[in-house]
Formats: C-alpha cells, structure tokens, sequence
C-alpha cells in the first residue's frame, strides 16, 4: 500500500541495552549506504546519523542513498522533483565539512533517484543533480526490490515488476555509465537473474549490487534458509565472473530476511550477528574479492533490529582472520574508489 512503511520501528531503549565494548576502535570506516528522511512517524536527519556515528567506531565518512525524501514540492516537472534530495543531502554534506562535528564526514557522496526510463528527459535531471551536488553528486538508485508476496515489501512505494529487464531502463543505465556516474541496485535473490542480465547487458556501467542481493527469509521462504542460501550462492557465483559489479555487505536485518532479532527481549550482540550472518558475507567476498566489496549499515532501516556499534562489531568479527590491506578494502578503500571520495583512511587497519 502506498505510503505504509515497511520497516521495523527503532525502539532507542531497547537499543540501548546493548552496551558491548567496540572492537578495534582505530579502525577507520567508510560507511557507503545510508538514508536521511523526515517521514509521519520515522525521522532520520543529520543529528541521528551523527550520534550513531559517535557510538565508538571510527567512521571517517558516509555515503547517502536515495530515500525518497525532500523532493522539491515547487517543481512542476516530476520528473525533476527528486533533484530536491541531491540538494538537502548536499546540504547535509556542507555542514558536516564546516568541522563543528570534528573530522566526521557525512554525504562526502551522494546517490540519487532519476526515472531511468525516461529517455533523453533524465539528461537535464542529470545536469541539474549534478549541480546542486557539487562535487558530491555520484550515482542513481531506482526502486527495483519487487516481490509479488506482500510480506516481502521493503519499500514505502511499490516498485515496478520487472524494471531491471526494460529496454528503457537500460538505455538509462547506460547513460549513467557514459557519465561515470554509478548504478544501485537493491534486488531480492529471486530477481538475480534480472540483474546479471542487466549487468551483462551494461558493461560499462559501474553497478552496485545493494544489500547482499537480498537474500529472503520471510513471508514464503521462512523455514527455507538452506534452500534459499542456495539458490542465492549460485546466482552470485555467476554475478561474481561480471567486473562491473560490486558488492554492498549489509542489510541482513531487514525484516525480509526474517532473522527476526528484533522479537528478542535484548538487541542481539555481535557475536550472534556474524553467527548468522557468515554464510552470505564469507561467500560474497570470497567470489568478488575484498576490491569490489563493502561493508554497509543501511541505517535507519536495518537500525530496527541492530544497533550500529553491534552491527560493525559484527563487520569487524568477521574479518579477524582477514589482512591488514583486505581489511582496509572491506571497510574504506572498495567504497571510497567507487564512490570516488578521493580520501585516505585516518587510522589502523
């Protein structure tokens, strides 16, 4: 239904029983997937990223993905409403770089939503993001996480069946790629025969596969997590051979993949969190390699069942066994050469 959240509500005081110590605080980290939104009932602005931020990991600098959000009303043309967005987290950007919030770096990248099926019109919408990002301005992201099974829904706005596969959308993808702007991609593992198809068919467009590839765990395929993991394994192994596409590690807390820690009387640790979590992550970065992945945290949306100390704890336990230079891909360099941040990590891996 549009305009219902699909998300699990943040509850801070259950959040606040975790209080573990944080793994390796030295550990500088590029955080490139998060939202910024003022929605009825559920806000997420720069306050509550920033004190997420400061909860002890060392987090260098983020990246926002489009949420939908601040679209300008006064906009006649649709199409370019969502141009308001790229301006409010460019916004963002230029207040986290007045360093009143110290070395912390907020929206240093910024990707945005354009209708990809839009032919020749998105190319001024383009133009237009790219000046009120500034220098930000890095890649586009469209609702594409589409599941026929209501149960499955994670986004406010139901996406379209079967986008990835239009000729249109893929003339778009390509003009993203002329540009050297990136492509986002959240699909769920059903739909990633979709999005090797579309990866093949753009080459030479930078695409970033979000949250895992959304392997699923509610609705229909609760009790099928074997089937399912799968299933996942052998559509990324055949993701994996295609260079134009990296990895997002993250958004497993999401209520379709049915882990379900938010039904716990306590917030998990990060010990249960790799627990469950290590079959997906292991594999993702043992067929792409540590160069085309990156740990994300998709707050606020995985922020419902995880907090964000756990949640990069949990990062950080699964790479003990990882090099100092993998580590430093995984957490900062596989997102900052992406997201062409042009920064160097401050700190230790």
């Amino acid at each position: 239904m549009a305009g219902h959240s699909p998300h699990i509500a943040v509850r801070e005081d259950w959040l606040a029983l975790e209080q573990e110590e944080v793994l390796f605080p030295e550990m500088p980290i590029v955080d490139p997937h998060h939202h910024l939104w003022d929605r009825p009932g559920s806000r997420y602005l720069f306050e509550d990223l920033l004190a997420d931020a400061r909860k002890g990991h060392r987090v260098q600098a983020t990246v926002f993905v489009q949420s939908r959000s601040m679209y300008s009303a006064d906009e006649p043309d649709e199409l370019h409403r969502p141009v308001g967005e790229v301006e409010f987290a460019n916004g963002i950007a230029a207040r986290s770089a007045s360093g009143l919030y110290g070395s912390f770096r907020a929206c240093a990248a910024i990707v945005g939503s354009c209708d990809l099926m839009a032919g020749d019109r998105i190319e001024p919408v383009l133009d237009r993001m790219a000046s009120a990002g500034g220098r930000r301005f890095r890649g586009i992201r469209n609702q594409t996480a589409w599941h026929q099974d209501p149960a499955i829904a994670t986004n406010p706005v139901p996406p379209v069946k079967g986008l990835l596969l239009e000729a249109a959308f893929r003339d778009g993808v390509r003009r993203l790629g002329a540009r050297g702007l990136t492509l986002d991609v959240w699909a769920y593992h059903t739909q990633l025969a979709e999005f090797e198809d579309l990866a093949r068919a753009c080459p030479d467009t930078t695409i970033i596969l979000d949250h895992l590839g959304g392997p699923l765990g509610a609705g229909p395929y609760r009790g099928r997590r074997k089937e399912v993991l799968a299933e996942w394994q052998a559509s990324m192994a055949r993701i994996a051979q295609l260079p134009n596409v990296s990895v997002k590690l993250g958004g497993l807390a999401m209520g379709a993949g049915g882990f379900d820690f938010h039904l716990a009387h306590q917030p998990p640790s990060s010990e249960a969190l790799a627990a469950a979590w290590n079959p997906y992550i292991s594999f993702a970065i043992e067929r792409f390699g540590t160069k085309r992945c990156m740990f994300e945290s998709n707050f606020p949306v995985d922020k419902g069942m995880v907090s964000y100390r756990a949640l990069w704890n949990a990062f950080k336990r699964l790479t003990q066994g990882a090099s100092a230079s993998e580590k430093q891909d995984l957490f900062f360099s596989t997102a900052a050469r992406i997201y062409k941040l042009g920064i160097e990590p401050e700190g230790e891996f």
